[in-house]
């Protein structure tokens, strides 16, 4: 079968594998969709990060691996034993997030900060970019008829931002500062807006994202490069500043925008991951009273928490289709996904790659 693995950085390659077997409590799955992330394209340009050099410790999975954690497909193998109910033909998402269960962390129950923390489409020898992956059954969620498969590569991402809603105190926020406008940050900007938040201010240099944020529920997009973020966001505050801000953009710049563009006691929720160690200006911090608090891919129960809330139109403003910008071919993903999206910023924001092209 066809499989898109990595190798190192700007090595990927599509590869012709053995198809996999499905196992007790296991099924098999044929993808339909897969989403292209943010940190794939960290991988491409400076991996291995996420990939692990030696077997992982949950999965054994090692270089090079299949990538792609951000999928959905139509179950067409189940094994023997526990499997949640999954039948042949059911339509699902994958949550990808592997966690081993036994360590501090997922002993407090937080194993999304699992110190071994792992991903299908990294971690292990599976991942959706490829003819058939098969996964434990626990994680394929079921798609409602009334989610097109495509959407369901988007729950994912929609479930991060989700997350990154839910650890930040936005009970009485009125303003919310939301710093990158890629996939990620355009996804909190869904949440914000189904969850009524009176003022999203949206910081991005690409025109095509502004539009985009614009359009997905900002009521503000601000062009760092030409626009004053942290007075302009003042003015709009009776000179307080904003009460929550989302640091999505993964730069020096957008951090300290963030940080500055927060009110006294004001919160910046990190959300993006960094290549690079950041520097906090720690005395503004200290004078203002402002918080800092990390969001780390979702909690338990958010991924199902996401589907639910698309299938019963309890968040009518989620529109995460129109983040697609594009679908291709899985022969084509190194010159028209991964060199696409580092090359051409202004023009996509989600590529899916389309496994039956």
């Amino acid at each position: 079968m066809r499989a898109v693995r990595f190798y190192a950085a700007g090595d990927i390659r599509v590869d012709q594998i053995e198809e996999p077997s499905c196992g007790e409590g296991q099924v098999k799955i044929r993808p339909a969709f897969v989403g292209i992330c943010g940190s794939d394209l960290h991988e491409y340009t400076c991996g291995p990060i996420l990939v692990p050099w030696t077997p992982h410790a949950i999965t054994g999975g090692q270089l090079p691996t299949t990538l792609g954690h951000e999928f959905s497909g139509t179950v067409e193998e189940v094994g023997c034993g526990d499997v949640a109910g999954l039948q042949v033909g059911d339509r699902v998402a994958v949550r990808p997030n592997l966690s081993d269960g036994d360590c501090p962390p997922c002993l407090r129950g937080t194993p999304n900060c699992c110190r071994n923390l792992g991903f299908v489409g990294y971690s292990s020898n599976a991942g959706g970019l490829s003819d058939h992956v098969v996964v434990d059954a626990g994680h394929a969620i079921p798609l409602p008829d009334s989610i097109p498969l495509d959407v369901g590569a988007l729950v994912e991402p929609l479930s991060v931002a989700w997350h990154a809603a839910d650890r930040s105190p936005l009970g009485d926020a009125r303003t919310v500062l939301v710093v990158g406008g890629g996939p990620i940050g355009l996804a909190v900007v869904q949440v914000l807006q189904a969850r009524g938040i009176e003022s999203i201010v949206v910081v991005e240099i690409s025109s095509r994202r502004r539009e985009f944020a614009k359009r997905l529920g900002a009521t503000h997009v601000i062009d760092p490069r030409t626009e004053d973020v942290v007075s302009m966001v003042r003015a709009m505050t009776g000179d307080a500043g904003a009460d929550v801000a989302f640091e999505c953009s993964g730069v020096q710049a957008g951090l300290n925008t963030a940080l500055r563009g927060i009110r006294v006691r004001g919160t910046v929720t990190i959300v993006s991951l960094w290549e690079a160690k950041p520097v906090i200006d720690a005395g503004a911090i200290v004078l203002d009273e402002k918080h800092v608090i990390g969001a780390a891919i979702f909690a338990d129960g958010i991924f199902e928490a996401v589907i639910e809330a698309i299938r019963s139109g309890m968040l009518s403003k989620l529109n995460p289709q129109a983040m697609i910008t594009s679908k291709i071919r899985m022969e084509d993903i190194v010159e028209e996904g991964f060199k696409a999206l580092i090359n051409e910023k202004d023009k996509h924001v989600k590529i899916l790659v389309d496994i039956s092209a």
